[in-house]
């Protein structure tokens, strides 16, 4: 049977009709697809976030599957040995350092005290036995030399006074005659042995005067009145007046009994008592510090003038003195000082204190015996300054110690 061909007319408008309504179709159709686009998108973006937030669970949840590898010790004992493994904490914590040798001075402090200088200090006596009329200065009173002290009467001393005085009256004849025989000697009328007699009494007369006169300047450093009715006691030397014993209407009858004492305290003595075990290493010129509690802010400094030779019985030291110059007299007799002696020590190890611990009642430090191994060693110290610890039997000077939190390594 032959195929049939149909043939459709279709109208213009109509034409157009169709038309439209094929291209809203085709448009509605390309608006459908771009979104379903964007989903697509959307979702994608999503899934790779969530994918890359989930990654480091998963990768640790598949890690903690695996078995974890074993923790590193702190440290490992074997015996007396303590070893600090590599990976250990310890060893970002530990110090360890070599020992050295010192011989450095250490500074000793000593008590003392300020003392008058005794070639300085004079004890006044009564020049005779007598009574004190007049006190002319007090106790701490500072008189210069000459100047009067006080004013006493005197038996004795008036009879020195006439002594001398009758001395000088028979001097003064016998010159006179003396001079006297020589010229009738020269006039040719006189006898040779008058002249002779008259020259032996004027010999005898002067020495008569030298002796009243030696007498009375013996009664010391004194001011005389003419009539030997008083004497006025003079000042030797330039000072303080550091002791009083003596008073207005006092009788002087011991001649030995000091009535007050001038000290001249320009220069004073600083005495310390050292111990019989440091007498070696002090030494006379040796240069000393000194420190007051008068004074805590100022210090001073002082040479060794003088050691004794004899120990004191009862606490079995030695006085030593320190020459000191007091112009403005704030070093004052009796205060109490601090007195530091300089004492070459010999070589010895020294360590830092924070190297040092305690076991039961001994001293020890950790010593490394191989890289980051360590024993520990009982040591016997000494004394300590500025932080450094000598110790004086135990190390030898180059091991290495543990110098910090060596308590780590206790048990």
């Amino acid at each position: 049977m032959a195929p049939v061909s149909l043939i459709v007319f279709v109208s213009p408008s109509h034409a157009v009709k169709m038309h439209t309504k094929s291209c809203v179709a085709m448009k509605n159709k390309i608006l459908s697809l771009a979104q379903r686009r964007q989903t697509l998108s959307f979702i994608a973006v999503v899934l790779v976030l969530a994918l890359a937030l989930s990654l480091p669970w998963l990768l640790l949840r598949s890690g903690s599957s695996r078995a974890a590898p074993a923790p590193v010790p702190a440290m490992i004992r074997s015996g007396e040995r303590i070893e600090v493994p590599a990976g250990s904490p310890l060893r970002q914590r530990l110090a360890v350092a070599p020992t050295v040798l010192s011989e450095g001075v250490h500074a000793v402090e000593l008590p003392g005290q300020i003392e008058a200088d005794p070639a300085h200090t004079i004890n006044v006596l009564p020049p005779v036995a007598g009574k004190v009329i007049a006190l002319k200065v007090g106790l701490g009173d500072r008189v210069r030399q000459g100047q009067p002290l006080l004013i006493m009467t005197s038996g004795d001393y008036a009879q020195a006074a006439s002594d001398r005085q009758k001395a000088s009256d028979a001097l003064q004849l016998a010159q006179k005659v003396v001079e006297r025989q020589r010229g009738v000697q020269q006039a040719g009328a006189g006898a040779a042995k008058d002249l002779e007699q008259a020259e032996s009494n004027y010999v005898q007369a002067r020495a008569e005067f030298a002796r009243a006169d030696t007498r009375l300047k013996s009664l010391g450093n004194a001011a005389l009145d003419s009539g030997g009715r008083s004497l006025t006691v003079l000042a030797p030397t330039a000072g303080s007046i550091t002791a009083l014993a003596t008073g207005v209407g006092q009788n002087a009858n011991d001649l030995t009994a000091s009535m007050m004492t001038i000290a001249n305290l320009d220069s004073v003595w600083v005495t310390a008592n050292v111990p019989e075990n440091m007498l070696s290493a002090v030494a006379a010129g040796q240069a000393v510090n000194i420190s007051l509690p008068a004074y805590p802010a100022q210090k001073y400094q002082g040479k060794v003038a003088f050691i004794s030779d004899i120990l004191q019985p009862d606490t079995r030291r030695s006085p030593v003195r320190i020459t000191m110059r007091n112009p403005d007299g704030r070093l004052k007799p009796n205060m109490y000082a601090n007195v530091t002696f300089a004492v070459t020590q010999p070589k010895q190890v020294v360590v830092p204190a924070s190297a040092l611990l305690m076991n039961n009642d001994n001293t020890t430090v950790f010593v490394e015996v191989v890289p980051w191994t360590f024993v520990r060693r009982t040591v016997e110290t000494g004394y300590e300054e500025q932080g450094l610890v000598r110790i004086q039997h135990g190390l030898e000077g180059g091991e290495r110690i543990v110098i910090k939190v060596g308590v780590l390594l206790n048990d």
